[in-house]
């Protein structure tokens, strides 16, 4: 195994290797401008890089270790399993997490013993791919009767959705979106992150909002509703954030701007839409995401899984310390929430 830390030059062939948007050279230089250290690797093989990934390093509170975490990569086999060992060594890493942009097909599958299943997935194991290739008449036939329905009154309403990559538009997103976690009771990442993430994407080409307004008739006072951040990375479009206000939720002024959001990635000559994330077959109703969940699945993407989410452990005590004292703090803030409530 060669494995060798990857310098500008080796853009070109990284990108063409990695598979997901998180990967992209891109989206590792916005992780640097959040401070964190970040390691691009690829696996040669008789001089010619076949492998490609980029993970960060988080250091462990009052210990002089770090948790590697490598989202969305390749494969975990053999040659990961052994790269990432000595990866582990060479940067003094507790354990690696890693979340492989492996769809569970249904075969056997081998998790090397280095690997374990992780206590603690911070991507969904199931997420929607809607298929783009249709036209756009047979993707608006292939939506829940219900869904069609919602985007048509939208419409007829006189919701307007927008397609915005300038400044004024970042602050609407940031309201909705602020407005939304705060609503809903949960944890949002940072102005600063989301602000970079924005400033980072946009250069390359691979962000734009979509924004939802409404005006009362007879008024000029158009009112943001809505608001997404899309990314675009080869030939997918990705949904990873949005928010939306409660009010006008009779316009369904959501249901609009997915649609749109399908209407861009056509446009773009994309051909997959990754909806980023969704709860597994036969929901629970009363799981807090089904309502996102069913939102989702009115547009008639595939239900995906993905092979799920392992943990490469160098430092086993430490691992199971750092484990436990997340799950407490875990409870710590549920209960807090709760008292919150009360």
């Amino acid at each position: 195994m060669d494995l060798r830390l990857l310098e500008e030059k080796d853009q070109t062939t990284y990108d063409k290797l990695v598979t997901h948007v998180i990967q992209s050279w891109q989206w590792g230089e916005f992780r640097k401008s959040l401070g964190l250290p970040l390691l691009r690797f690829g696996i040669f093989e008789e001089g010619k890089m076949v492998t490609a990934f980029q993970m960060t390093l988080h250091k462990i509170p009052l210990t002089n270790s770090f948790v590697g975490y490598l989202p969305k990569g390749p494969r975990p086999d053999k040659e990961l399993s052994k790269a990432l060992q000595q990866i582990a060594q060479d940067y003094h890493c507790a354990f690696i997490k890693i979340e492989p942009n492996i769809i569970d097909d249904g075969e056997p599958f081998r998790v090397y013993p280095t690997f374990l299943p992780s206590p603690k997935p911070l991507f969904t194991k199931f997420n929607f791919v809607l298929d783009l290739s249709p036209s756009e008449d047979q993707l608006m036939a292939n939506l829940h009767q219900k869904t069609r329905y919602n985007i048509r009154l939208a419409q007829k309403k006189g919701v307007i959705v927008e397609e915005r990559t300038d400044d004024q538009a970042l602050e609407i997103y940031l309201k909705l979106y602020f407005e939304t976690t705060t609503r809903q009771g949960y944890h949002g990442h940072s102005p600063d992150y989301h602000r970079k993430v924005w400033q980072t994407m946009k250069a390359a080409g691979m962000a734009r909002f979509l924004i939802a307004f409404y005006s009362e008739p007879g008024t000029d006072n158009r009112q943001p509703l809505t608001a997404w951040m899309l990314l675009n990375f080869k030939d997918t479009l990705y949904y990873p954030y949005g928010g939306s206000l409660p009010i006008y939720r009779e316009l369904m002024h959501s249901n609009l701007v997915a649609w749109k959001a399908i209407e861009l990635g056509k446009k773009l000559k994309l051909k997959q839409f990754d909806m980023w994330g969704a709860l597994g077959p036969n929901p629970n109703p009363k799981n807090p995401w089904y309502g996102f969940h069913r939102f989702k699945q009115g547009y008639g993407g595939k239900l995906v899984e993905y092979i799920g989410t392992y943990d490469l452990v160098v430092d086993r005590s430490l691992y199971f310390a750092f484990n436990i004292i997340d799950r407490l703090t875990t409870v710590k803030i549920f209960l807090l929430k709760l008292l919150k409530k009360a």
